[in-house]
């Protein structure tokens, strides 16, 4: 197995969380071969703003490695993490990330800012593009549908 086939898993697993109403990015941590954590977009379904791809895999994958070191690990996501995901990474110890789509208005990895190139004790590698037209074209798709099926609620308006 190789990145590709790790990164088709994380975009199945974006597809599930589009089907059910979520931003569509998934999460798979990978050690030694073998996939050890799994998350998507929750935040909608749990009603947390904790609810994203990355901190569920890392969670997932603290648990079934049994401690919270994942040294040994790669983390494929099809969208480039924000600054809550990547403070994680780091503290996680995850020493290589590889990312499907950039996020020009979030994105902690080098787009909006780069946490991993300050003096943080960690500094995870990454790397950018792989399979990145199909996690941008399940982003486009999903946020396509949004706007269509939003556009006729009434907007909220400050009181005057």
């Amino acid at each position: 197995m190789d990145d590709t086939y790790y990164m088709q898993q994380a975009l199945a697993l974006a597809e599930e969380a589009a089907r059910d109403g979520e931003v569509p990015v998934g999460c798979i941590i990978v050690r030694k071969d073998q996939i050890v954590g799994r998350g998507r977009n929750r935040r909608e379904t749990d009603k947390t703003a904790l609810g994203h791809a990355e901190i569920e895999a890392i969670g997932d994958a603290c648990k079934n490695l049994g401690g919270w070191r994942l040294w040994e690990c790669t983390m494929y996501v099809t969208l480039e993490p924000c600054p809550m995901c990547a403070g994680a990474i780091i503290n996680a110890r995850i020493p290589r990330v590889v990312v499907g789509a950039k996020d020009e208005k979030s994105g902690a990895c080098g787009s909006v800012c780069d946490l991993f190139s300050m003096d943080f004790n960690h500094k995870p590698q990454v790397e950018f593009g792989l399979l990145e037209a199909e996690a941008q074209q399940l982003l486009t798709a999903f946020f396509c549908q949004l706007r269509e099926k939003l556009k006729d609620r009434p907007k909220w308006r400050k009181p005057e």
